[in-house]
């Protein structure tokens, strides 16, 4: 196994929200780094860089995972998606981002990117989750602002949002 030397890259290639993506990276880059500074996907926010506050929280391969903890080199051939892959069209939000409009669930919004990236993965994952799961699920985030009674009233509209949608589906 070969040692890269500083400043020495590689070619790293993933799914960025649907789309191929080639870019070379640092080995000691961080996949929030990658997004944020190389690619230009800001709404990756970065906060402790240690994986306790969830703000820089993405879905790899449509798991939660914090960015700031992930080597930029390790998503080669994973599907990664950020927030900016949520709305469905730039003038249209997702479920889940009109329920947090509505309900309230965010004031400075920096910790919303990451909470929406796990909650929409338990949105997929788990429609008919409850309210003590959406909160377990939160567990992970830090959020300064809302003291999280709008952030769960808001997770839990959009599960019902969901469920709707299932049953007229079916």
């Amino acid at each position: 196994m070969s040692k890269l030397t500083a400043g020495e890259t590689h070619l790293v290639t993933f799914r960025l929200n649907g789309s191929e993506v080639r870019v070379r990276a640092e080995g000691r880059m961080l996949l929030c780094d990658l997004l944020r500074h190389e690619i230009g996907a800001t709404g990756t926010h970065v906060g402790c860089e240690h994986g306790v506050c969830g703000a820089c929280t993405v879905q790899v391969d449509g798991a939660p995972a914090r960015s700031c903890l992930i080597l930029a080199a390790q998503i080669e051939g994973a599907d990664v998606r950020t927030v900016e892959a949520l709305a469905p069209e730039p003038a249209r939000l997702s479920a889940l981002q009109e329920a947090f409009r509505t309900h309230h669930g965010l004031q400075c919004g920096f910790c919303t990117p990451g909470i929406l990236m796990t909650l929409d993965a338990l949105l997929t994952a788990r429609p008919d989750a409850g309210a003590d799961e959406v909160r377990e699920h939160l567990s992970g985030h830090l959020c300064r602002c809302t003291g999280y009674a709008t952030i769960v009233k808001a997770a839990l509209a959009a599960l019902e949002d969901v469920r709707k949608e299932q049953k007229d589906d079916a």
